[in-house]
């Protein structure tokens, strides 16, 4: 791998053919099994490592545009392989869900594969709505009619009854912190500490969180049930959330952030001198945004039609120089 690849993030292709392989490298420790299908047919691959009692569940690339979740995800298996006090002294087992939604991600893996810029990577990234994200769909969709991948998270989470569950996400701009569906106490400290080696501001505050329980500085809690989690307009219900299925076994999840390009910014805890006038600066603007996306979106009404049907949960590929490029084009104009 030459070093430029090396900045790369990894194809769900290229993870799951190095998981293959990391499991004929630790046979007896290590297993690689598919736990179900995406919409579009793509398998979904579980890598284990360890024999233990106790579980360890760690879910990758639950949305689609933050590609790091799957790297991370084989390094946590090597490091856990390296090192029997992380599953047979810890009588523990590490189970790595290495790609949540692949249909997803196969779409943000086209553009550019090494040093996006943030124009290249909002250009050719690609997030579904809130009822397709495998991971949130449970929490807005009726009990019913639940995506494959979210049936297949559920299921597995029934069959380990993990004593933890991560979630590896990961943020455009900001910086680092992590929410809790059960507080641990002192989490800010290696956060904090972790963030610092690596030059990662710490976030001192995310809409993600709103209304949640600070325990630390960039550690929130999630509310306990009948409590406000975010937004009175948001339809979710968290409890129904992938999130919360481990505390049926008396489990819990964290949720890991990180961003793709950090901001000082978020760290800064003092008060802002005037945040009645900015608030109303940013509503202008979101409405300006608004009104101009509403115009291009009528302008290419025509080709969307042109470019067939497209219902929840297809992923068909954008071809170069169609609906993206000309959105771009009338953009500048």
């Amino acid at each position: 791998m030459t070093s430029a690849m090396a900045d790369a993030y990894p194809s769900v292709a290229g993870v799951a053919a190095a998981a293959s392989a990391f499991a004929r490298f630790h046979p007896g420790l290590c297993t690689l099994r598919q736990v179900g299908k995406s919409r579009e047919g793509r398998p979904l691959h579980l890598l284990s490592a360890g024999h233990g009692r106790r579980n360890v569940l760690v879910v990758a690339a639950p949305h689609s545009d933050e590609r790091i979740g799957p790297a991370t995800a084989l390094r946590l298996a090597e490091r856990v392989a390296q090192d029997p006090g992380l599953h047979a002294r810890a009588d523990a087992s590490w189970h790595f869900l290495l790609c949540l939604d692949p249909d997803g991600t196969v779409r943000s893996e086209e553009g550019p594969a090494v040093r996006r810029t943030p124009a290249a990577h909002f250009r050719h990234s690609y997030r579904p709505p809130a009822d397709e994200q495998p991971e949130w769909a449970p929490s807005v969709r009726p009990a019913d009619d639940q995506l494959p991948e979210s049936q297949a998270l559920f299921d597995l989470i029934d069959e380990l009854r993990p004593f933890l569950q991560c979630s590896l996400h990961g943020n455009d701009l900001g910086g680092s912190w992590i929410q809790l569906t059960r507080d641990i106490p002192g989490l800010a400290e290696p956060l904090g500490k972790l963030s610092a080696e690596r030059d990662v501001p710490v976030q001192t505050g995310t809409y993600d969180a709103m209304y949640w329980t600070v325990s630390g500085p960039g550690v929130y809690v999630m509310p306990e049930p009948g409590r406000p989690t975010q937004f009175p307009s948001l339809p979710e219900d968290v409890t129904r959330s992938t999130w919360v299925r481990p505390h049926r076994y008396g489990g819990m999840t964290a949720l890991f952030e990180v961003p793709m390009w950090g901001s000082r910014r978020v760290a800064d805890t003092a008060p802002h001198p005037d945040p009645a006038r900015a608030l109303t600066a940013l509503a202008g603007l979101l409405r300006r945004q608004s009104d101009r996306t509403r115009r291009l979106l009528d302008d290419v009404r025509g080709l969307l039609s042109a470019a067939g049907p497209a219902g929840p949960g297809s992923c068909t590929p954008r071809e170069p120089g169609g609906i993206t490029d000309t959105l771009l084009r009338l953009a500048a104009g």
